[in-house]
């Protein structure tokens, strides 16, 4: 009778995630999750990068999901290590970035005490996860992990956290070994029912301005390919979302008509209100909310996507198409007629006219006695400067709207905003992933990747600058400075006629980051922020550019406010 070979559950938990894929965890250690730290470090295969604080881990963790599709992996210990996960958690679980989380707890005879950092850390996150699990015996650690890999690699992604006892972890084996590679892979859905689909056919060809409005779920590489054949084959006018930025290749540009969110006053909203047919892709109404374009409820919509529709007074679709997106257009595409052009020429003309005037604005063109840099003048800087292919990471706040309006993106993926939480912050841990993603062990083959932010979320995660000088990220980070949180402070001005709590300043972010080790810049006057951009950009390492930015037009980004009665 041949010998039953037992393991240790940390080895096993370090080997799922080998067999699931992963190349680097991101964490923090402590004295409840060092087991699978020490382990780690007897398996090269996978990078452990120490961030400096839990939310950053989480947030690179999120980025990697993004990028990759694959679930990114955190790590922390128990007690405020596992909360200081939270927001970052709950914004990937929000914005559909798939996430495992691995967190420590304190031995099961202690979980019920009051005892150093004991808490039911599960309970805590299940609210804004897809699935939390604790385990409770060494022989369920290969059915959790695998199960948590999976849980959120499935459409729609999300984050998956699980509770790691120390007892279990160091003093316990198990006879029941890591799964295979292929039993990570999540399901593969089919396209939505034929006839259903048939349905949309005809609703697509009798409709006189029939829109594509693409979210966040439709944003995926392989996704986006059949948006681009269906597009070729029979053109229809494209909005986006702020996070389905980059579905539109530059060929396919003349049927791209904007960006929506927060506020309903663009020109591709005026695009939305007179279409007579909606077909929402892959759209999640927590990018923009149906009650903001849908303001009378009126609008005959068709819902496509992985998932059924939030059902509500102002998103009542006409069809909903539910299945894997891809496969639904594909077979869209195939039943409907070859076209040349779109319908409602006229219409779509004025749109785009108006769409594009900003670009003739006197906005664009720095004064000689300017010190301050419009944002529009920023914005055609770095479009001008910048490569399709560089992966541009966005921080929230008044930066977030004006680039997620006038930033151009061309591919998947490469402009990245939180748009569901709105979460402060996530430009800079975004961009170490973007910049680790390409080679993880060699530095030399990666690319620029730029970030950016406002002075106020700058600050939320500027630790992360030590990080990404240790790892050798290439980075430059562009910081709008006003010294103060603008985005609340307009909003306040228009509600308030005042201001309250947005004051900031007393940073100099130059010797900030030389204090880092990175390289710091600053433009002294607009006409020079050209040329200072150029010297950042061509920096290799990690570099911060202080940008003095005029914000003194800031209201027309929630101005003019389309009415109900606009049709």
């Amino acid at each position: 009778m041949s010998e039953i070979t037992t393991t240790k559950p940390a080895k096993i938990v370090v080997q799922s995630l080998i067999n699931a894929g992963v190349k680097m965890v991101f964490g923090i250690p402590g004295a409840k999750i060092d087991a699978l730290f020490n382990e780690l470090l007897d398996h090269p295969e996978i990078r452990l990068i120490v961030c400096r604080h839990e939310q950053n881990a989480a947030f690179i963790a999120a980025a990697i999901g993004r990028l990759t599709g694959v679930p990114g992996v955190c790590v922390a210990t128990s007690g405020p290590g596992g909360t200081n996960l939270v927001t970052a958690l709950a914004t990937a679980n929000t914005e559909g970035d798939p996430v495992v989380a691995l967190v420590g707890s304190v031995p099961r005879s202690m979980s019920a005490a009051r005892t150093h950092q004991s808490m039911h850390l599960m309970e805590v996150i299940a609210p804004i996860a897809k699935k939390t699990q604790t385990i409770d015996h060494q022989d369920q650690v290969a059915d959790i992990i695998l199960d948590a890999f999976r849980t959120a690699g499935t459409f729609p992604q999300g984050v998956s956290a699980i509770a790691l006892p120390l007892d279990i972890m160091s003093a316990y084996s198990t006879k029941f070994q890591a799964f295979p590679n292929k039993a990570f892979k999540p399901p593969v859905y089919g396209s939505a029912p034929p006839d259903m689909i048939a349905n949309l056919v005809v609703l697509i060809e009798s409709a006189k301005l029939p829109v594509l409005l693409l979210g966040m779920r439709a944003s995926d590489p392989a996704t986006v390919s059949s948006i681009h054949m269906l597009l070729k084959k029979h053109p229809i006018p494209v909005l986006e979302t702020f996070q389905a930025a980059g579905c539109i290749s530059r060929d396919l540009e003349h049927l791209y008509f904007g960006r929506l969110g927060l506020f309903r006053n663009q020109p591709g909203d005026r695009l939305l209100a007179k279409s007579d047919l909606v077909i929402t892709v892959g759209y999640d109404p927590t990018e923009y909310d149906p009650a903001s374009w849908n303001v009378n409820g009126s609008m005959n919509i068709v819902h496509l996507d992985v998932k059924s529709s939030d059902y509500t007074y102002y998103y009542q679709p006409e069809l909903e198409l539910v299945g894997r997106i891809g496969s639904t257009l594909d077979s869209l595409t195939a039943q409907l007629k070859a076209k040349t052009k779109t319908a409602s020429y006229d219409i779509c003309s004025a749109v785009s006219t108006a769409f594009h005037a900003w670009k003739k604005t006197p906005y664009v063109t720095p004064t000689a006695d300017s010190v301050l840099v419009h944002p529009l003048h920023f914005i055609s800087t770095l479009q001008s400067l910048v490569l399709d292919t560089t992966v541009v990471c966005c921080d929230v706040g008044t930066v977030y709207i004006y680039m997620s309006r006038y930033f151009f993106s061309y591919l998947p993926r490469h402009f990245l905003v939180s748009n569901g939480q709105q979460t402060l912050g996530v430009a800079l841990p975004w961009a170490i992933a973007a910049s680790l993603i390409q080679s993880p062990s060699d530095p030399t083959k990666r690319e620029k990747v730029i970030s950016m932010s406002g002075d106020g979320g700058f600050m939320f995660t500027s630790q992360e600058l030590s990080t990404a000088v240790q790892q050798e990220c290439d980075i430059t980070h562009f910081i709008w400075n006003d010294g103060t949180f603008n985005m609340v402070a307009f909003q306040e001005e228009a509600k308030y006629g005042r201001t309250a709590g947005i004051e900031l300043g007393g940073v100099d972010f130059v010797k900030f980051a030389e204090a880092f080790g990175a390289k710091g810049f600053r433009v002294e006057k607009a006409e020079d922020l050209e040329r200072v951009m150029k010297e950042a950009l061509a920096y290799r390492g990690v570099s911060i550019v202080d940008i003095s930015i005029d914000y003194s037009h800031v209201s027309e980004l929630m101005g003019n406010i389309i009415g109900k009665d606009f049709n």
